[in-house]
């Protein structure tokens, strides 16, 4: 039976130990308080969600000024850092890469990308590094981008040639599409198995085009590569939007244009190469109407300071590419198209320079620019050789509307609706064109 002594020692013993214990607790340096970015007041269960509008981009260039370059906001419970400054985007894309070089899970990529495995979306990893791989150095090459410069060559003259109506039914189209795509498929499976051989086609090294190279990666994996939505479409029908708002520019271009090409009915790409204000338009164009103002968000893997802040892993990353494009702090009256801008600087826009990044930067910048560069500046220089453009019903260049619709991408709201005039190079008349330019991506 335990003694009235001992029990007291215990109890005593006990509360020694519970002061002890208080005393280091009330004594010792407490943990450091994180830094965390400025950030707007949020609402219960929805956090800042009701802070986008119709716009993000917009909102989040407004948020930016009073806040500043870097801003946490909450989406529901999802912490997401924004960037809206050259010197954050460099930091986040370029200094720290690696750690923000994971994408985050969003339930519409992983629905149209067959669970994220587009090149764009796929977390960072080996599927990622493979899928990179084919694009950088066999389907996105600057050589194999030049293996097709004359099927370029051939289309784009058949665009100039077909600017009667673009008013094609979408719906079909894809259908039309679907079923070449799937034929296309269905021979390169045939003759893998053997059960038909074609001879022709357009080979590559060892006789492998672009869909054998993908045929075999899915083999190989057991998955899906799908090709990302190509915007580049999207910037050269606005710049001719914008050159029909600026005439000056407009024909500062025509003249170049048609400086270059002398007497010859059509524009190689060799040509291309002496067309400075063609290549600062395609600038200009993408400063003022990035295709996508927000890039592709990223997310960071392990805790890290930005810019003195911390940012904890985990934490969504948002670049507003749109309102560092139109900083009054990098540009000159940000809001003016002024290709001259562009005449005497190097800035460009494959990913070097953060003052103009609408193809990303960095391991997850977009690997398709030399493509999309290729197709839209031989596409403008082209139109603006044989054409020159009006609005119709006398309208003034002032009275253009440029009003925004925000989808996957940015594009205009409304179809611009124009007046051709083919450029009279021969002593033949030509007759007025009317003909619709839908912006839609």
């Amino acid at each position: 039976m335990v003694s009235y002594q001992t029990l007291i020692v215990s109890l005593v013993s006990f509360l020694l130990f519970i002061i002890f214990l208080h005393k280091r607790r009330s004594t010792a340096v407490p943990p450091p308080r994180k830094r965390l970015p400025p950030s707007p007041r949020k609402l219960p269960i929805i956090g800042n969600l009701h802070q986008l509008g119709g716009y993000p981009h917009r909102s989040f260039q407004a948020l930016s000024r009073r806040y500043g370059q870097l801003m946490l906001l909450h989406f529901g419970n999802v912490p997401v850092l924004v960037a809206s400054s050259a010197d954050a985007a460099c930091e986040i894309m370029k200094n720290q890469d690696l750690i923000f070089s994971n994408r985050p899970k969003l339930s519409i990529p992983d629905r149209l990308t067959y669970g994220s495995r587009d090149v764009a979306f796929v977390p960072y990893g080996e599927y990622w590094r493979q899928a990179r791989s084919i694009c950088v150095l066999q389907l996105l090459s600057n050589k194999r981008v030049q293996s097709f410069r004359r099927v370029r060559e051939e289309e784009t003259s058949a665009m100039t040639d077909k600017v009667d109506g673009l008013d094609a039914k979408v719906e079909k189209v894809a259908k039309l599409f679907d079923e070449f795509l799937e034929g296309v498929l269905q021979e390169h499976r045939d003759r893998k198995r053997g059960e038909k051989f074609c001879d022709e086609g357009f080979s590559g090294d060892g006789g492998l085009d672009f869909v054998d190279i993908l045929l075999e990666f899915q083999k190989e994996n057991e998955g899906h590569v799908c090709c990302w939505n190509r915007y580049h479409g999207f910037y050269f029908r606005v710049a001719i939007a914008e050159l029909i708002r600026n005439p000056r520019a407009m024909k500062t271009l025509q003249n170049e244009v048609r400086e270059v090409a002398g007497t010859k009915e059509e524009i190689s790409e060799d040509d291309l190469e002496k067309m400075h204000y063609l290549k600062a338009v395609i600038k200009e164009s993408l400063r003022l109407h990035s295709p996508v103002p927000l890039l592709v968000p990223r997310e960071s893997t392990q805790d890290t300071k930005v810019m003195g802040y911390d940012i904890s892993a985990g934490t969504r990353v948002i670049v507003n590419a749109w309102a560092i494009a139109r900083d009054p702090s990098l540009w000159e009256n940000p809001e003016e198209f002024h290709p001259e801008r562009f005449l005497e600087s190097s800035i460009d826009f494959r990913g070097l320079h953060f003052e103009l990044i609408p193809f990303g930067a960095g391991r997850r910048g977009c690997p398709g620019v030399a493509f999309a560069v290729a197709v839209n500046e031989l596409a403008l220089a082209k139109l603006v050789h044989k054409f020159d453009f009006a609005l119709p019903d006398g309208g003034r260049e002032e009275d253009l509307d440029m009003t925004e619709s925000y989808g996957i991408t940015v594009h205009r709201k409304h179809p611009l609706l124009v007046v051709t005039t083919p450029h009279l190079l021969t002593n033949f008349t030509y007759h007025f064109q009317l003909f619709r330019i839908n912006l839609v991506c």
